[in-house]
């Protein structure tokens, strides 16, 4: 997974954190130490997606699009990575000596079907967890907020 994902769900919670303004991706991108053009890719995606809003003028940036309860794992890393299918079936099987001597395949490759159970089961993991979740975890600790604001003021 692209390090861009973690730097997407990072921007999230810190968006919520500060109250919901519009904050520039420049200044989000400095509070991580990141480049303002690599983080702008990012949020230009999360807005694609419906995760964000891009506010136009002097005082505008990125503000949430919805509440954190409305904005799964999953939402985050289809914004950055896409839908697409982690696991590339090729039918390798088929190939080589192996193939050579094997009757052609009647059935679903096994390994093929494993990949994508557990392709599922991660897609699914992801889908039940919400940044409200993460965000609870954070506000455990008392500095996480005040840390937030004070990089992005």
């Amino acid at each position: 997974m692209a390090k861009g994902v973690e730097w997407a769900l990072h921007t999230l919670l810190n968006l919520d954190m500060i109250g919901g303004g519009p904050v520039g991706s420049a200044q989000l991108a400095e509070a991580h130490g990141l480049s303002a053009s690599y983080l702008n890719k990012q949020l230009q995606q999360l807005a694609r997606a419906g995760l964000v809003v891009s506010v136009p003028g002097p005082r505008g940036g990125f503000r949430l699009a919805r509440p954190l309860e409305a904005i799964s794992l999953l939402d985050v890393v289809e914004a950055i990575e896409g839908g697409a299918e982690a696991f590339r079936c090729t039918e390798i099987r088929c190939s080589g000596r192996i193939g050579e001597l094997s009757p052609p395949p009647t059935s679903t490759c096994a390994v093929n079907a494993a990949m994508r159970r557990a392709e599922e089961a991660w897609r699914q993991a992801l889908a039940a967890q919400n940044l409200s979740g993460i965000r609870t975890e954070l506000d455990s600790s008392p500095m996480v907020r005040q840390v937030v604001r004070t990089a992005l003021s």
